[in-house]
């Protein structure tokens, strides 16, 4: 098992809201699972979808997205 299979595998537990995938360059991309954003939602911040190159700031950026949904 690769190190890029086991951080998705531990992702899609920890968040089982989202889908996660790796693209051919090795971008990590989450996007949620079952929901389509309203346009007032992307106006308050939320995202469908959230990439970074690692998985620690994937993480930090579903975290940020669980604050501003809490806030909405």
């Amino acid at each position: 098992m690769t190190t890029a299979s086991y951080d998705v595998d531990e992702l899609r537990t920890a968040y089982p809201e989202w889908s996660f995938f790796y693209s051919d360059e090795g971008v990590l991309y989450a996007t949620r699972r079952g929901v389509r954003l309203q346009d007032a939602e992307i106006h308050k911040g939320l995202h469908q979808t959230v990439s970074a190159n690692d998985a620690a700031t994937v993480v930090d950026l579903l975290q940020d997205q669980e604050r501003v949904a809490a806030m909405s």
